[in-house]
Order: C-alpha cells, then structure tokens, then sequence
C-alpha cells in the first residue's frame, strides 16, 4: 500500500486525503489544529473543515510527524506563506522521495514557486506539482475532475500521475513547472476582481472580458519567465481560471465579492478562517512583474483596492481607459 504524507488539513487538504483514502492508499494527514486531530481519529470528520465529508479509515490524523522512513511521497497544502516552515515537518524524508505542492500562490519576500522552495528547503526531495481547476469540496464528494501533475523529471511527473489517478480523478502530466505554477497562483488574483464586478452587479460582458485578459496577463509573464505557452491553454491555466472566476464556491471570487460591495480585506480577515490566497498573490505577482519587466495591469489594480483603498469601480474606469491596443500582433 502506498503511503502519502499530508501536511496541511484544511480543506483541500482533507479532499485531498479523501481522495486518496479512497484509493485504497495509506494518508497520515498532519494538522496544526488539535480539534482536527481529535475529530478525524475520533469520528473521520474534519469538524473545522469539510465537516459533512467522512474520511476512509485508511487516513488517521497526527499533530506530530513520525515513521517518515514508511513514507512513498509527500504533499504540502499549506498557504503560501507558511508553506517552508510547514515543509520542515517532513525533513528526514528518505532521500528521491516526491515532495508535493498542491498549493497555488507564491512565496511573500523570495517571491519564489512552490517548488522553488521545495528545492531549497528539502533538497534531498524531488520537486512536483499538482495544480488544476479543483473545488475541495467537489472532490471531496467524488466529482469527475481533471488536473495537472507536474515536475522537471518526467519520471516523477509520472509519479504524481500514478499516486492520484482514478477513474473520478483525471491527471495529466507535465514538465512545465513554472507555467502551472504560475497559472494556479495568478488565477486566483482574477478571480477577485471577478468577485469584485460580481459585488458591482456590473454583468457578464465585464466578466468575459476579464478572463479573457487575466489569461493573457498570466501568459505574458510566464513565457517571461520560462513557461510554455501552451501550458496556460490547458488545465492548469485557462481550465483552472475559468473555475474560480466563475465558481461561486471560489473564496477568492468570494472575497472579490465582499469587497465590491463595500467591504474591506481587513474585515475578510476578521470573519474567515480558510485563505483567500488571491490576496497574499496580489502583493507577490506584482513584485514578480516588476522583476521581469512585465507589465501586469489587472494584478495592479487588485493590488490597489485590496491594499491602498481604491475604489473598485475607479480601479474599472482606470483600467478601461488605458491606452488602445492591439490583441495578436505584436
């Protein structure tokens, strides 16, 4: 039996280790909270999160790491900013073994990748990714879903495939580390400015629109970067943009939503547990655009209602006033 290690029981976490339980695979699921820890050995809830999902008896929760040596692969769901000192939960891994992301944003300061810092802070693992259009709460139920495993190594892309693949989850394997990486942390940045049009009652031509140039927006920088274009016509880019600024199961179109209406990122804070990671990812990709010289208009204008009080229907007007251009040539 395959063992996975989940660092991370928060929502997607907890889908995820259903997901896997159901396999037949063997999941110790980590967690910060010791409610959690209680609740998944005592009754195979999450009773913080996904409390109406019953877990397989095959994951039992640890509030301690442990036994790491039976470990076949490890993955981290943690948000971004607590992603490398999560990480060290797994230090003492047996050397090869694949290191997970399933977290999609970018680390605050280093401005780093996910599996940037995998390769930094657990240099004896091997680096992947798994990244797609993916509600916990659907796959934790069991929803048909199709993502993206990915490493530099396509053996361990293929890895990734074999650990996850079932017949309700699809999973399609890549190379292209930064493009689906980037495609999973920048969609979430879209997807509150989606919310943000959505708390403005301002309709369906805005939205489309807004799609359309938040996948153009993420592909300027990814190729800047290194990625393959191709990468954000698949799952990982558009497939996954679609989902959150469309979904109303989004928190970051949720928190978009709050904020058009009049609310504050403050007082979101102050009344939700889980993270929005479209607004830790307005400050990074802002930063990142400006180290690679790409211009980044969308990003910039989250950036601005989210952390310096601009109204959103001002960032709108500036944003639809910018200077004429052309779409394919160049």
């Amino acid at each position: 039996m395959t063992h996975v290690l989940v660092l991370g029981a928060g929502a997607w976490g907890t889908a995820l280790a259903a997901h896997l339980g159901r396999k037949g695979t063997r999941v110790t699921l980590w967690a910060y909270e010791p409610e959690v820890v209680a609740g998944i050995n005592g009754t195979h809830r999450n009773p913080l999160f996904l409390p109406d999902v019953e877990l397989p008896a095959s994951v039992t929760a640890v509030g301690a790491v442990s036994g790491l040596e039976t470990v076949d692969a490890v993955l981290v769901v943690a948000p971004s900013k607590m992603f490398r000192s999560v990480l060290q939960h797994a230090e003492g891994i047996r050397p090869g073994t694949p290191i997970i992301s399933a977290t999609k944003g970018l680390e605050p300061g280093s401005l780093d990748l996910m599996t940037e810092v995998i390769a930094d802070g657990l240099p004896s693992g091997r680096p992947a990714v798994l990244s797609g259009p993916s509600f916990a709460e659907e796959v934790a139920h069991g929803a048909p879903t199709a993502v993206v495993g990915a490493a530099e190594d396509e053996e361990v892309a293929r890895a990734v495939q074999e650990i996850f693949a079932s017949p309700a989850f699809r999973v399609y394997a890549s190379t292209d580390v930064v493009g689906v990486q980037l495609g999973g942390a920048l969609k979430n940045v879209i997807a509150v400015a989606a919310g943000m049009l959505e708390g403005l009652g301002l309709g369906h031509n805005p939205r489309a629109a807004l799609i359309t140039r938040g996948l153009a927006e993420i592909t300027r920088l990814g190729e800047a970067m290194g990625a393959d274009p191709r990468t954000f016509a698949g799952l990982a880019g558009v497939g996954d943009l679609v989902l959150t600024t469309t979904g109303s199961l989004s928190r970051n179109r949720q928190l978009g939503e709050f904020v058009g209406k009049g609310g504050t990122l403050a007082q979101w804070k102050e009344t939700h547990r889980s993270v929005a990671e479209g607004a830790d990812t307005a400050l990074t990709a802002v930063e990142l655009g400006h180290r690679h010289g790409v211009e980044l208009p969308l990003c910039q204008q989250v950036h601005a209602v989210l952390y310096e009080q601009k109204d959103p229907r001002k960032a709108l007007v500036d944003l639809m006033g910018r200077p004429q251009k052309t779409e394919v040539w160049r």
